[in-house]
């Protein structure tokens, strides 16, 4: 809010409609009185499902009915973000080569991202193709275009599953990588598409990884199946005892 007063009143001085020192200014001004955001707004974090509870909720969500339901699998074993999944385009998939491009313009980042697709994510995207009625991979059932960013957050309240969070089962994937595979931090960070930190390595560091993530994309997949379901042998990554 306080962001917000600060710009209306710079405009108002640009506009000569008030003269003076913006009262709203943080640096330089409010910044020397109050305390700093951070330390009196608590963070929280979007509530993620234990890893190990993932294949048991993924048998029961392959159960569902609906589009939400398998836009939040391909979410999940995709690794995208709400919007990422919802807005996606048969034009951005190409099931020939098992790659799906994320336009920048989507991205978080502001960059296109290219996502190597497991057998699962194939087989669930073969599916969807076959019962295509517009260019949106996820259609929604009322208008032309996409499903909500809502829907699939609306499924989880639904079906019981309301502490946890679409965006949480990023966290899943980072929690089962990490204490499961050796999976570098930075395969996984791309797997993520989350920017560098460090901006001196980003600029050195401009390879996607993909050959890399598509070994942990099927590893990942893998992970998910229940005991007794087929996995398709491809490589994946080495699982840490």
């Amino acid at each position: 809010m306080r962001g917000r007063i600060e710009l209306i009143l710079d405009y108002a001085e640009v506009q000569k409609w008030r003269t003076g020192s913006n009262p709203a200014r943080w640096k330089g001004h409010l910044k020397s009185i109050l305390p700093s955001p951070q330390k009196i707004v608590e963070v929280k974090h979007h509530r993620a499902m234990p890893y190990e509870e993932l294949p048991t909720f993924l048998s029961d969500l392959k159960l569902m009915d609906g589009m939400g339901a398998r836009c939040l699998e391909i979410a999940i074993l995709t690794c995208l973000r709400t919007n990422e999944c919802t807005g996606a385009k048969w034009s951005e998939i190409d099931l020939n080569k098992q790659l799906w491009a994320v336009p920048k313009a989507r991205m978080k980042k502001g960059v296109e991202h290219r996502i190597p697709l497991s057998d699962k994510a194939m087989e669930l995207l073969i599916k969807l193709s076959e019962q295509r009625t517009n260019d949106y991979v996820f259609p929604s059932p009322s208008k032309n275009g996409g499903i909500s960013n809502g829907t699939m957050d609306a499924l989880l309240i639904r079906k019981g599953y309301k502490p946890y969070t679409v965006h949480g089962f990023r966290s899943t994937f980072r929690d089962y990588i990490t204490e499961k595979t050796n999976t570098s931090w930075r395969t996984g960070e791309e797997a993520l598409a989350h920017k560098l930190a460090d901006k001196a390595e980003a600029a050195y560091q401009r390879g996607d990884l993909l050959e890399k993530r598509m070994v942990l994309m099927q590893t990942w997949a893998n992970y998910r199946y229940p005991t007794g379901e087929k996995v398709i042998q491809m490589p994946t990554a080495k699982i840490v005892s």
